[in-house]
């Protein structure tokens, strides 16, 4: 368990918004979790503000596809520091989780994580579940809405740059990309049983024969993605992933949601057009969209970090998160 204290003020005002550090309103500690998904283990960390005694417990996963929960520790710190209890978790396939082949991306599955996360955390007796807000980033920002919908215990969800559908995700890139996606994900699935899978890039680098295959293709990615998950990444994914964002469409409960959304989606984002935010916040009846001047990979660092940290906590406070 470490303990972290709070954060000095001093020196602030001199540093670049990216270095600035938010002061800690509370001590908090952390604590690694485990919890079992499909049969597998998946591991996350607990963070436990001091006080109040009976903290609103939040729910965080998600972050850049393909490099699940890169980024989100300083979300975690800082929800913590306001007073929140925190699970920030690795789905199965990605960072500490079990899962072979890995980074292996699957809605299916990351939404089984997601439900299994939440039980697993509502039969601890050391955590307190009666006040509930999920916060998805990417492709969980879309899953923790089909969670809530099922879920009448969630209080509100946080859907940030959400990936809505992984069929609408990929389409954007063309028919010539979705059949040679499909092509390569039959590969894998047939070479997997013999030589293991068969591979193409998250983002595309460059130099790379089936680069096109990128799950990501924007220029700002590459960099981000290795700023933010590490130089010792590794930038593939079984081809089946195409295989199984292609499947992924919108659940058709997600428009009988009953409670609050906040989305958080960013003006300069072109990963995930804030255009296909604003249609999925129209069609929920007590959603809120905020429009960050922004782009995708901005809101993990600085400014961007802030802003999303400070509409995420304004809405969990309203709702009745902190007491």
């Amino acid at each position: 368990m470490t303990v972290r204290r709070p954060e000095s003020e001093s020196g602030d005002a001199e540093r670049p918004p990216s270095r600035r550090r938010r002061p800690s309103r509370y001590e908090f500690s952390t604590v690694k979790l485990t919890f079992r998904s499909g049969g597998e283990r998946c591991v996350g960390r607990l963070y436990r503000p001091d006080r109040p005694a009976d903290p609103a417990l939040i729910v965080l996963g998600g972050g850049p596809i393909g490099a699940e929960g890169a980024g989100l520790d300083r979300y975690a710190e800082r929800l913590a520091a306001a007073g929140y209890a925190v699970f920030r978790f690795d789905a199965r396939h990605a960072g500490d989780s079990d899962g072979e082949p890995r980074n292996l991306l699957s809605p299916t599955r990351l939404r089984a994580d997601w439900e299994a996360a939440l039980a697993g955390l509502r039969g601890r007796n050391d955590v307190a579940s009666g006040r509930v807000v999920l916060w998805g980033v990417d492709l969980a920002g879309g899953t923790v809405l089909d969670v809530a919908a099922d879920d009448p215990r969630i209080d509100a969800v946080v859907s940030q740059t959400p990936i809505l559908s992984g069929r609408d995700f990929l389409s954007r890139r063309g028919r010539g990309f979705l059949v040679r996606g499909a092509v390569a994900g039959v590969r894998d699935r047939l070479q997997s049983r013999i030589r293991g899978p068969y591979t193409v890039p998250v983002v595309d680098e460059g130099g790379d024969g089936n680069g096109g295959l990128a799950l990501v293709s924007t220029p700002s990615a590459p960099r981000a993605y290795r700023n933010l998950a590490g130089e010792d990444w590794e930038n593939r994914t079984p081809a089946r992933s195409l295989l199984a964002l292609a499947r992924h469409a919108p659940d058709e409960d997600r428009e009988r949601l009953s409670c609050p959304v906040l989305f958080l989606g960013g003006t300069r984002d072109d990963v995930v057009p804030i255009e296909s935010i604003e249609a999925a916040s129209d069609a929920l009846a007590e959603a809120t969209l905020v429009r960050l001047p922004a782009g995708h990979f901005d809101l993990y660092d600085g400014t961007g970090l802030e802003q999303a940290v400070g509409h995420g906590l304004a809405f969990a406070d309203a709702v009745g998160g902190r007491q």
